[in-house]
Protein backbone atom coordinates (compact mmCIF):
# COMPACT_ATOMS: atom_id res chain seq x y z
CA UNK A 1 0.00 0.00 0.00
CA UNK A 2 1.22 3.49 -0.65
CA UNK A 3 0.15 6.98 0.25
CA UNK A 4 0.67 9.69 -2.33
CA UNK A 5 1.86 13.24 -1.70
CA UNK A 6 -0.10 15.95 -3.43
CA UNK A 7 -2.85 14.82 -5.76
CA UNK A 8 -3.44 11.89 -8.04
CA UNK A 9 -4.60 12.16 -11.64
CA UNK A 10 -6.13 9.08 -13.24
CA UNK A 11 -5.97 9.87 -16.92
CA UNK A 12 -7.70 8.28 -19.91
CA UNK A 13 -10.26 6.58 -17.69
CA UNK A 14 -13.51 5.18 -19.09
CA UNK A 15 -16.12 6.69 -16.79
CA UNK A 16 -19.59 5.63 -17.88
CA UNK A 17 -18.55 5.72 -21.52
CA UNK A 18 -16.62 9.02 -21.31
CA UNK A 19 -12.83 9.22 -21.39
CA UNK A 20 -11.88 11.61 -18.61
CA UNK A 21 -9.18 12.60 -16.16
CA UNK A 22 -10.17 12.08 -12.54
CA UNK A 23 -8.20 14.22 -10.09
CA UNK A 24 -8.03 13.23 -6.42
CA UNK A 25 -6.73 15.51 -3.67
CA UNK A 26 -6.77 14.69 0.05
CA UNK A 27 -8.90 11.63 -0.58
CA UNK A 28 -11.63 13.53 -2.45
CA UNK A 29 -12.49 13.67 -6.15
CA UNK A 30 -11.93 17.32 -7.09
CA UNK A 31 -12.33 17.33 -10.87
CA UNK A 32 -13.58 15.26 -13.78
CA UNK A 33 -12.35 16.62 -17.09
CA UNK A 34 -9.89 16.12 -19.92
CA UNK A 35 -7.34 18.73 -18.83
CA UNK A 36 -3.66 17.96 -18.48
CA UNK A 37 -2.67 16.86 -14.97
CA UNK A 38 -0.84 19.14 -12.57
CA UNK A 39 2.91 18.44 -12.58
CA UNK A 40 2.87 17.90 -8.81
CA UNK A 41 0.36 15.09 -9.13
CA UNK A 42 1.06 11.42 -9.48
CA UNK A 43 -0.28 10.25 -12.82
CA UNK A 44 -1.96 6.88 -13.29
CA UNK A 45 -2.81 6.04 -16.90
CA UNK A 46 -6.00 3.97 -17.18
CA UNK A 47 -5.38 3.49 -20.93
CA UNK A 48 -9.07 3.62 -21.68
CA UNK A 49 -10.05 1.07 -19.04
CA UNK A 50 -13.08 1.36 -16.79
CA UNK A 51 -13.00 3.32 -13.55
CA UNK A 52 -15.87 2.75 -11.16
CA UNK A 53 -16.71 3.27 -7.50
CA UNK A 54 -15.12 0.63 -5.30
CA UNK A 55 -17.25 -2.42 -4.64
CA UNK A 56 -18.99 -2.89 -1.30
CA UNK A 57 -19.60 -6.43 -0.07
CA UNK A 58 -22.79 -6.09 1.96
CA UNK A 59 -22.35 -9.28 4.03
CA UNK A 60 -19.20 -11.15 4.98
CA UNK A 61 -17.25 -12.13 8.09
CA UNK A 62 -13.78 -10.62 8.36
CA UNK A 63 -12.41 -12.62 11.28
CA UNK A 64 -13.77 -15.90 9.95
CA UNK A 65 -12.31 -15.11 6.53
CA UNK A 66 -8.95 -14.40 8.12
CA UNK A 67 -9.07 -17.66 10.04
CA UNK A 68 -10.10 -19.58 6.93
CA UNK A 69 -6.99 -18.42 5.08
CA UNK A 70 -4.95 -20.27 7.71
CA UNK A 71 -7.19 -23.36 7.74
CA UNK A 72 -7.44 -26.61 5.84
CA UNK A 73 -10.02 -26.08 3.10
CA UNK A 74 -12.39 -29.01 2.70
CA UNK A 75 -14.42 -27.30 -0.01
CA UNK A 76 -14.93 -28.18 -3.63
CA UNK A 77 -11.33 -29.26 -4.15
CA UNK A 78 -11.79 -32.14 -1.67
CA UNK A 79 -14.18 -34.51 -3.39
CA UNK A 80 -13.56 -37.89 -1.74
CA UNK A 81 -13.33 -39.07 1.88
CA UNK A 82 -9.74 -40.12 1.21
CA UNK A 83 -8.79 -36.62 0.01
CA UNK A 84 -10.47 -35.05 3.02
CA UNK A 85 -8.64 -37.36 5.43
CA UNK A 86 -5.30 -36.67 3.77
CA UNK A 87 -5.88 -32.93 3.95
CA UNK A 88 -6.69 -33.08 7.65
CA UNK A 89 -3.65 -35.21 8.46
CA UNK A 90 -1.42 -32.70 6.71
CA UNK A 91 -2.79 -29.73 8.68
CA UNK A 92 -0.05 -27.08 8.97
CA UNK A 93 1.84 -26.11 12.10
CA UNK A 94 1.45 -27.52 15.56
CA UNK A 95 -1.37 -27.45 18.07
CA UNK A 96 -4.87 -27.07 16.73
CA UNK A 97 -5.91 -28.35 13.30
CA UNK A 98 -8.64 -26.09 11.97
CA UNK A 99 -10.65 -26.99 8.87
CA UNK A 100 -13.48 -25.26 7.04
CA UNK A 101 -15.91 -26.10 4.26
CA UNK A 102 -16.95 -29.56 5.45
CA UNK A 103 -20.18 -31.03 4.05
CA UNK A 104 -21.69 -34.38 4.87
CA UNK A 105 -22.48 -35.07 1.21
CA UNK A 106 -18.72 -35.52 0.62
CA UNK A 107 -17.54 -37.53 3.60
CA UNK A 108 -20.76 -38.45 5.39
CA UNK A 109 -21.67 -37.34 8.92
CA UNK A 110 -18.77 -36.56 11.25
CA UNK A 111 -18.50 -36.87 15.00
CA UNK A 112 -15.59 -36.95 17.46
CA UNK A 113 -14.89 -40.62 16.83
CA UNK A 114 -14.82 -40.25 13.04
CA UNK A 115 -12.32 -37.43 13.47
CA UNK A 116 -10.30 -39.47 15.97
CA UNK A 117 -9.80 -42.08 13.28
CA UNK A 118 -8.20 -39.38 11.11
CA UNK A 119 -6.30 -37.27 13.68
CA UNK A 120 -6.16 -38.27 17.34
CA UNK A 121 -2.93 -36.73 18.58
CA UNK A 122 -3.81 -33.08 17.92
CA UNK A 123 -6.96 -31.14 18.87
CA UNK A 124 -9.04 -30.61 15.75
CA UNK A 125 -12.17 -28.68 14.91
CA UNK A 126 -13.94 -28.84 11.57
CA UNK A 127 -16.46 -26.20 10.55
CA UNK A 128 -19.51 -27.12 8.50
CA UNK A 129 -19.91 -25.35 5.19
CA UNK A 130 -22.95 -23.50 6.57
CA UNK A 131 -20.80 -21.93 9.28
CA UNK A 132 -23.24 -22.86 12.06
CA UNK A 133 -21.72 -26.14 13.24
CA UNK A 134 -18.32 -27.33 14.45
CA UNK A 135 -17.21 -30.92 14.91
CA UNK A 136 -14.45 -31.55 17.46
CA UNK A 137 -12.32 -34.65 17.89
CA UNK A 138 -11.90 -36.20 21.36
CA UNK A 139 -8.68 -34.30 22.08
CA UNK A 140 -10.46 -31.05 21.37
CA UNK A 141 -13.53 -32.10 23.39
CA UNK A 142 -11.26 -32.58 26.39
CA UNK A 143 -9.32 -29.35 25.88
CA UNK A 144 -12.42 -27.14 25.74
CA UNK A 145 -14.06 -29.12 28.57
CA UNK A 146 -17.13 -29.66 26.44
CA UNK A 147 -18.55 -32.24 28.83
CA UNK A 148 -19.06 -29.51 31.43
CA UNK A 149 -21.02 -27.20 29.10
CA UNK A 150 -24.77 -27.67 29.43
CA UNK A 151 -26.17 -25.97 26.36
CA UNK A 152 -28.70 -27.04 23.69
CA UNK A 153 -25.97 -26.59 21.10
CA UNK A 154 -23.86 -29.39 22.59
CA UNK A 155 -25.08 -32.62 21.02
CA UNK A 156 -24.94 -35.65 23.32
CA UNK A 157 -25.30 -39.37 22.72
CA UNK A 158 -27.53 -41.85 24.56
CA UNK A 159 -24.94 -42.01 27.36
CA UNK A 160 -24.96 -38.19 27.79
CA UNK A 161 -21.48 -37.85 26.28
CA UNK A 162 -20.71 -35.02 23.83
CA UNK A 163 -20.64 -36.31 20.26
CA UNK A 164 -18.26 -33.51 19.31
CA UNK A 165 -20.89 -31.63 17.30
CA UNK A 166 -21.65 -28.14 18.59
CA UNK A 167 -23.83 -25.28 17.37
CA UNK A 168 -24.22 -21.71 18.54
CA UNK A 169 -21.25 -21.73 20.91
CA UNK A 170 -18.64 -19.77 18.95
CA UNK A 171 -18.44 -16.95 21.48
CA UNK A 172 -18.19 -19.27 24.48
CA UNK A 173 -15.61 -21.56 22.93
CA UNK A 174 -13.42 -18.94 21.26
CA UNK A 175 -11.30 -18.34 24.35
CA UNK A 176 -11.10 -22.06 25.10
CA UNK A 177 -9.64 -23.05 21.77
CA UNK A 178 -7.13 -20.19 21.83
CA UNK A 179 -7.61 -18.48 18.48
CA UNK A 180 -4.80 -16.11 19.38
CA UNK A 181 -4.27 -12.81 17.62
CA UNK A 182 -5.56 -12.78 14.06
CA UNK A 183 -3.77 -10.85 11.34
CA UNK A 184 -6.40 -9.52 8.94
CA UNK A 185 -3.91 -7.82 6.62
CA UNK A 186 -4.06 -10.75 4.15
CA UNK A 187 -7.85 -10.39 4.11
CA UNK A 188 -7.61 -6.72 3.27
CA UNK A 189 -5.13 -7.41 0.48
CA UNK A 190 -7.30 -10.21 -0.92
CA UNK A 191 -10.41 -8.03 -1.01
CA UNK A 192 -8.55 -5.05 -2.44
CA UNK A 193 -7.42 -7.30 -5.29
CA UNK A 194 -11.09 -7.73 -6.20
CA UNK A 195 -11.71 -3.97 -6.11
CA UNK A 196 -13.51 -4.06 -2.76
CA UNK A 197 -13.28 -0.76 -0.88
CA UNK A 198 -15.90 -1.44 1.78
CA UNK A 199 -17.48 -4.35 3.64
CA UNK A 200 -20.29 -5.01 6.08
CA UNK A 201 -19.23 -7.48 8.73
CA UNK A 202 -22.34 -9.52 9.48
CA UNK A 203 -21.01 -11.37 12.52
CA UNK A 204 -23.44 -11.12 15.47
CA UNK A 205 -20.83 -10.03 18.00
CA UNK A 206 -22.09 -9.32 21.50
CA UNK A 207 -18.74 -8.30 22.99
CA UNK A 208 -17.18 -4.96 22.13
CA UNK A 209 -13.77 -6.61 22.50
CA UNK A 210 -14.52 -8.75 19.43
CA UNK A 211 -15.44 -5.64 17.46
CA UNK A 212 -12.32 -3.75 18.55
CA UNK A 213 -10.04 -6.11 16.61
CA UNK A 214 -11.65 -4.95 13.36
CA UNK A 215 -10.67 -1.30 13.83
CA UNK A 216 -7.92 -0.49 11.35
CA UNK A 217 -7.36 -4.16 10.59
CA UNK A 218 -8.10 -3.84 6.87
CA UNK A 219 -7.77 -0.87 4.50
CA UNK A 220 -11.42 -1.11 3.50
CA UNK A 221 -14.18 0.92 5.12
CA UNK A 222 -15.95 -1.37 7.57
CA UNK A 223 -19.54 -1.39 8.76
CA UNK A 224 -20.18 -3.71 11.70
CA UNK A 225 -23.47 -5.26 12.70
CA UNK A 226 -23.09 -7.09 15.98
CA UNK A 227 -26.02 -8.53 17.90
CA UNK A 228 -28.77 -6.38 19.46
CA UNK A 229 -27.11 -6.36 22.93
CA UNK A 230 -23.83 -4.95 21.55
CA UNK A 231 -22.90 -1.63 23.21
CA UNK A 232 -22.67 0.39 20.01
CA UNK A 233 -21.69 3.51 21.95
CA UNK A 234 -18.26 1.91 22.40
CA UNK A 235 -17.67 0.98 18.76
CA UNK A 236 -14.28 2.54 17.93
CA UNK A 237 -13.90 5.47 15.61
CA UNK A 238 -13.38 4.40 12.03
CA UNK A 239 -16.02 1.68 12.12
CA UNK A 240 -19.55 2.42 10.97
CA UNK A 241 -22.43 0.86 12.91
CA UNK A 242 -24.93 -1.06 10.81
CA UNK A 243 -28.16 -2.88 11.64
CA UNK A 244 -28.28 -5.35 14.51
CA UNK A 245 -27.83 -8.95 13.38
CA UNK A 246 -30.41 -11.50 14.52
CA UNK A 247 -29.91 -15.15 13.59
CA UNK A 248 -32.90 -17.42 13.06
CA UNK A 249 -31.03 -20.66 13.65
CA UNK A 250 -32.67 -23.58 11.91
CA UNK A 251 -31.08 -26.04 14.34
CA UNK A 252 -32.96 -24.35 17.22
CA UNK A 253 -35.72 -22.17 15.84
CA UNK A 254 -36.70 -19.28 18.10
CA UNK A 255 -40.29 -18.44 18.85
CA UNK A 256 -41.89 -15.36 17.35
CA UNK A 257 -41.90 -13.83 20.84
CA UNK A 258 -38.15 -14.35 21.13
CA UNK A 259 -37.58 -12.67 17.78
CA UNK A 260 -39.85 -9.80 18.75
CA UNK A 261 -37.90 -9.35 22.00
CA UNK A 262 -34.58 -9.24 20.10
CA UNK A 263 -35.95 -6.71 17.61
CA UNK A 264 -37.19 -4.51 20.44
CA UNK A 265 -33.75 -4.53 22.05
CA UNK A 266 -32.40 -3.14 18.77
CA UNK A 267 -35.24 -0.64 18.46
CA UNK A 268 -34.56 0.74 21.93
CA UNK A 269 -31.07 1.56 20.63
CA UNK A 270 -32.63 3.10 17.52
CA UNK A 271 -31.13 0.43 15.32
CA UNK A 272 -32.44 -1.32 12.26
CA UNK A 273 -32.27 -5.12 12.21
CA UNK A 274 -30.76 -7.63 9.79
CA UNK A 275 -32.33 -11.07 10.17
CA UNK A 276 -30.53 -14.21 9.00
CA UNK A 277 -33.05 -16.35 7.11
CA UNK A 278 -31.92 -19.35 5.05
CA UNK A 279 -35.11 -21.42 5.04
CA UNK A 280 -38.76 -20.77 4.33
CA UNK A 281 -39.68 -21.37 7.99
CA UNK A 282 -37.04 -18.91 9.19
CA UNK A 283 -38.37 -16.22 6.89
CA UNK A 284 -41.97 -16.84 7.95
CA UNK A 285 -40.97 -16.44 11.61
CA UNK A 286 -39.03 -13.26 10.87
CA UNK A 287 -41.90 -11.72 8.93
CA UNK A 288 -44.29 -12.54 11.77
CA UNK A 289 -41.96 -10.72 14.17
CA UNK A 290 -41.78 -7.71 11.85
CA UNK A 291 -45.59 -7.68 11.70
CA UNK A 292 -45.55 -7.29 15.49
CA UNK A 293 -42.70 -4.79 15.83
CA UNK A 294 -43.06 -2.91 12.57
CA UNK A 295 -40.37 -2.35 9.97
CA UNK A 296 -38.16 0.70 9.58
CA UNK A 297 -35.66 2.03 7.06
CA UNK A 298 -32.55 -0.12 7.04
CA UNK A 299 -34.22 -3.39 8.04
CA UNK A 300 -32.80 -6.29 6.05
CA UNK A 301 -33.17 -9.95 5.31
CA UNK A 302 -29.81 -11.68 5.17
CA UNK A 303 -29.56 -14.45 2.58
CA UNK A 304 -33.24 -14.90 1.75
CA UNK A 305 -32.27 -18.31 0.42
CA UNK A 306 -35.89 -19.27 -0.26
CA UNK A 307 -38.42 -16.56 -1.07
CA UNK A 308 -41.48 -17.64 -3.03
CA UNK A 309 -43.97 -15.24 -4.62
CA UNK A 310 -46.21 -15.02 -1.55
CA UNK A 311 -43.31 -14.31 0.80
CA UNK A 312 -41.78 -11.89 -1.69
CA UNK A 313 -44.99 -9.87 -1.68
CA UNK A 314 -44.82 -9.57 2.12
CA UNK A 315 -41.15 -8.62 1.99
CA UNK A 316 -41.96 -5.85 -0.47
CA UNK A 317 -44.96 -4.68 1.54
CA UNK A 318 -42.79 -4.29 4.65
CA UNK A 319 -40.17 -2.37 2.67
CA UNK A 320 -37.41 -4.79 3.58
CA UNK A 321 -34.07 -5.06 1.79
CA UNK A 322 -32.77 -8.49 0.76
CA UNK A 323 -29.01 -9.02 0.88
CA UNK A 324 -28.38 -12.18 -1.07
CA UNK A 325 -25.63 -14.46 -2.39
CA UNK A 326 -26.33 -15.80 -5.89
CA UNK A 327 -22.76 -17.14 -5.82
CA UNK A 328 -24.08 -20.12 -3.85
CA UNK A 329 -25.98 -21.19 -6.97
CA UNK A 330 -22.66 -21.42 -8.84
CA UNK A 331 -20.79 -22.95 -5.89
CA UNK A 332 -23.39 -25.42 -4.61
CA UNK A 333 -26.10 -25.58 -7.23
CA UNK A 334 -25.53 -29.24 -8.11
CA UNK A 335 -26.18 -30.22 -4.49
CA UNK A 336 -29.21 -27.95 -4.31
CA UNK A 337 -30.66 -29.60 -7.41
CA UNK A 338 -30.16 -33.04 -5.89
CA UNK A 339 -31.15 -32.27 -2.30
CA UNK A 340 -33.54 -29.30 -2.10
CA UNK A 341 -37.30 -29.82 -2.15
CA UNK A 342 -38.36 -29.42 -5.82
CA UNK A 343 -41.01 -26.93 -4.70
CA UNK A 344 -38.24 -24.62 -3.49
CA UNK A 345 -35.80 -24.90 -6.40
CA UNK A 346 -37.39 -22.06 -8.37
CA UNK A 347 -37.08 -19.75 -5.36
CA UNK A 348 -33.43 -20.26 -4.38
CA UNK A 349 -31.52 -17.04 -3.81
CA UNK A 350 -33.95 -15.01 -5.90
CA UNK A 351 -32.77 -11.82 -7.50
CA UNK A 352 -34.53 -11.06 -10.77
CA UNK A 353 -38.06 -11.45 -9.40
CA UNK A 354 -37.32 -9.29 -6.36
CA UNK A 355 -35.83 -6.52 -8.50
CA UNK A 356 -38.76 -6.69 -10.92
CA UNK A 357 -41.16 -6.22 -7.99
CA UNK A 358 -39.27 -3.15 -6.82
CA UNK A 359 -37.64 -4.76 -3.79
CA UNK A 360 -34.15 -3.47 -3.05
CA UNK A 361 -31.47 -6.14 -3.33
CA UNK A 362 -27.86 -5.90 -2.19
CA UNK A 363 -25.10 -8.29 -3.19
CA UNK A 364 -22.66 -10.13 -0.99
CA UNK A 365 -20.36 -13.14 -0.97
CA UNK A 366 -20.85 -14.29 2.65
CA UNK A 367 -17.11 -15.00 2.71
CA UNK A 368 -15.61 -17.25 3.92
CA UNK A 369 -18.74 -19.40 3.56
CA UNK A 370 -18.78 -18.34 -0.07
CA UNK A 371 -15.88 -17.33 -2.29
CA UNK A 372 -14.82 -13.75 -1.47
CA UNK A 373 -14.88 -12.67 -5.14
CA UNK A 374 -17.77 -10.25 -5.92
CA UNK A 375 -17.16 -10.65 -9.65
CA UNK A 376 -17.88 -14.38 -9.37
CA UNK A 377 -21.10 -13.50 -7.54
CA UNK A 378 -22.06 -11.12 -10.36
CA UNK A 379 -21.43 -13.80 -12.97
CA UNK A 380 -23.52 -16.26 -10.99
CA UNK A 381 -26.42 -13.80 -10.84
CA UNK A 382 -26.30 -13.49 -14.63
CA UNK A 383 -25.83 -17.19 -15.47
CA UNK A 384 -27.70 -19.05 -12.69
CA UNK A 385 -25.84 -22.27 -13.55
CA UNK A 386 -24.72 -25.03 -11.17
CA UNK A 387 -21.13 -26.34 -11.21
CA UNK A 388 -22.25 -29.27 -13.35
CA UNK A 389 -23.83 -26.95 -15.92
CA UNK A 390 -27.49 -27.40 -15.00
CA UNK A 391 -29.59 -24.22 -14.74
CA UNK A 392 -30.90 -23.23 -11.30
CA UNK A 393 -33.92 -20.94 -11.38
CA UNK A 394 -33.06 -19.42 -14.77
CA UNK A 395 -36.01 -17.03 -14.48
CA UNK A 396 -34.05 -15.28 -11.69
CA UNK A 397 -31.26 -14.23 -14.07
CA UNK A 398 -30.40 -10.54 -14.25
CA UNK A 399 -28.32 -8.48 -16.64
CA UNK A 400 -24.65 -7.68 -16.17
CA UNK A 401 -25.24 -4.05 -15.24
CA UNK A 402 -27.84 -5.00 -12.63
CA UNK A 403 -25.45 -7.62 -11.25
CA UNK A 404 -22.68 -5.04 -10.89
CA UNK A 405 -25.07 -2.62 -9.21
CA UNK A 406 -25.63 -5.18 -6.42
CA UNK A 407 -22.18 -4.17 -5.13
CA UNK A 408 -22.28 -0.45 -5.94
CA UNK A 409 -24.89 0.81 -3.48
CA UNK A 410 -23.99 2.53 -0.21
CA UNK A 411 -23.22 0.47 2.89
CA UNK A 412 -26.22 1.87 4.72
CA UNK A 413 -28.57 1.39 1.76
CA UNK A 414 -28.00 -1.98 0.03
CA UNK A 415 -29.91 -2.02 -3.22
CA UNK A 416 -30.37 1.75 -3.02
CA UNK A 417 -29.00 4.37 -5.42
CA UNK A 418 -25.78 3.33 -7.12
CA UNK A 419 -22.74 5.31 -5.98
CA UNK A 420 -21.13 7.46 -8.64
CA UNK A 421 -17.72 9.00 -9.10
CA UNK A 422 -18.46 12.68 -8.64
CA UNK A 423 -16.79 15.87 -7.52
CA UNK A 424 -16.81 16.10 -3.76
CA UNK A 425 -17.18 12.36 -3.19
CA UNK A 426 -14.63 10.22 -1.38
CA UNK A 427 -12.09 8.67 -3.72
CA UNK A 428 -13.04 5.02 -3.20
CA UNK A 429 -12.21 3.77 -6.66
CA UNK A 430 -11.61 0.62 -8.64
CA UNK A 431 -9.74 0.66 -11.95
CA UNK A 432 -10.08 -2.35 -14.22
CA UNK A 433 -8.06 -3.67 -17.15
CA UNK A 434 -10.59 -3.08 -19.93
CA UNK A 435 -13.32 -0.64 -21.05
CA UNK A 436 -16.73 -0.84 -19.42
CA UNK A 437 -18.35 -2.39 -22.49
CA UNK A 438 -15.90 -5.29 -22.31
CA UNK A 439 -16.36 -5.59 -18.54
CA UNK A 440 -20.11 -5.97 -18.97
CA UNK A 441 -19.54 -8.56 -21.66
CA UNK A 442 -17.90 -11.04 -19.32
CA UNK A 443 -17.84 -9.64 -15.75
CA UNK A 444 -14.37 -11.14 -15.51
CA UNK A 445 -11.95 -8.23 -15.39
CA UNK A 446 -8.64 -7.95 -13.62
CA UNK A 447 -8.45 -5.18 -11.05
CA UNK A 448 -5.47 -2.96 -11.82
CA UNK A 449 -5.83 -0.44 -8.99
CA UNK A 450 -7.96 -0.02 -5.88
CA UNK A 451 -8.09 3.22 -3.93
CA UNK A 452 -9.73 3.89 -0.55
CA UNK A 453 -10.03 7.51 0.48
CA UNK A 454 -7.33 8.50 -2.01
CA UNK A 455 -4.94 5.83 -0.69
CA UNK A 456 -3.84 3.19 -3.18
CA UNK A 457 -4.34 -0.16 -1.45
CA UNK A 458 -3.87 -2.40 -4.47
CA UNK A 459 -1.88 -1.90 -7.65
CA UNK A 460 -1.20 -4.51 -10.31
CA UNK A 461 1.14 -3.03 -12.94
CA UNK A 462 0.21 -4.01 -16.45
Amino acid sequence: MNRTSGGVNIVRADLDGRIVCVRVVDGIVVSLDSSRPDRADEVIDARGAALLPGLHDHHLHLAALGASLASVDLGASRRTPEEVSAALRSGPGVGWVRAVGYHESVVGPLDRYALDAIVADRPMRVQHRSGVEWVLNSRAVEMVQLDGIRHPGVERDDHDRPTGRVRGLDTQLRSRWSEGSLDLAPVGALLAGFGVTGVTDATPYESIDDVMVLAGAVPQRVMVMGAPPLDVSRVPQGLQVGPAKIVVGDHALPTVDELVAAMRVARRKERAVAVHCVTRVALILALAAWDEVGSREGDRIEHGAIIDAELAARVHELGLVVVTQPNFVAERGDRYLDEVDPADLDHLYPCGSLLAAGTRVGGSTDAPFGRPDPWATMRAAVARVAPDGRPVGPHERIGARAAMDLFLSSPDSPGGPVRRIAIGEAADLCMLDRPMAAVLGSLQPSVVMTMVGGRIVHRDPR
